[in-house]
């Protein structure tokens, strides 16, 4: 009885996780556990350790699957994306960090109240870093609809942009330095304007114009094109990075599209 029941044990767990080409034997196995599932109980019960190593060696093997298939995915896009780079829309309006005929143009989508975000600003400052004068970082916005401050944030960054782009950026670098206090909601923003010496009435008046929803709806549709649905998004040289990688994946891709002759620095 014991061998049956593991036999039967093996064969369930080899069917609730895996593929198998044997319908005949699927369908059969199935019909047996529906009429009688104690059977599987039972030789659970009496097999445990057999039953949680077979489990656990076919979840090792579906996470081992899984990043197979991430890797070919990426690859995939890469190479998608070098043949067909995207082309995200800078216009005047677009304010940018670093040399306007930079080499290397990465734009991100960003969520002011995003932590990831946060570690995507640390990440950028660091390729700035690594590579001067060689790159413009163009910032955008993706403000999430599940983030309450995000779309506030993003409205105060435009609007101060608008008296000063290298304040806006301060006022960039400060939130993400301090994410924890946008909790204190729009109360925070405004002590922030207060530091940079903007004229507030100005500021309070741009916050809420039609020119600045339109432009962050533009975005966001942007964003939804390029399929970035998270944040951060960015785009580098026309090519994709979905999620907040470290700067030595970036520095991977410049390598890839140096290597493809479609970068000289």
């Amino acid at each position: 009885m014991k061998i049956f029941n593991l036999v039967l044990l093996i064969a369930a767990a080899i069917l609730i996780t895996s593929c198998s080409s044997d319908s005949h034997f699927q369908s059969q196995l199935k019909q047996t556990l529906k009429k009688n599932p104690e059977i599987l109980f039972e030789a659970i019960a009496q097999n445990p350790s057999q039953f949680m190593m077979t489990v656990q060696q076919a979840s090792r093997d579906a996470k081992e699957d899984l990043q197979k298939e991430a890797v070919a995915r990426e690859r995939d896009e890469l190479n998608e994306a070098l043949a067909n780079p995207l082309k995200p829309a800078i216009t005047d309006k677009d304010f940018f960090l670093g040399p306007k005929d930079a080499p290397i143009t990465i734009v991100e989508y960003s969520d002011f109240q995003c932590p990831f975000c946060a570690q995507g600003k640390k990440t950028i400052y660091k390729l700035m870093k690594k590579y001067p004068g060689k790159i413009r970082f163009v910032f955008k916005h993706l403000p999430l609809n599940f983030h309450p401050q995000a779309m506030i944030s993003a409205k105060y960054f435009e609007a101060i942009a608008m008296q000063s782009p290298k304040k806006a950026f301060n006022f960039h670098d400060m939130i993400f330095d301090n994410q924890a206090k946008l909790k204190n909601g729009e109360a925070y923003l405004t002590t922030l304007s207060k530091k940079l010496a903007l004229n507030l009435s100005k500021l309070k008046k741009d916050i809420n114009s039609e020119e600045i929803a339109k432009k962050i709806n533009d975005h966001q549709a942007e964003a939804k094109k390029f399929n970035i649905q998270g944040t951060p998004g960015f785009i580098i040289n026309g090519i994709p990075v979905r999620g907040a990688y470290p700067a030595e994946y970036f520095d991977q891709i410049i390598s890839k599209l140096i290597e493809n002759g479609k970068l000289t620095i």
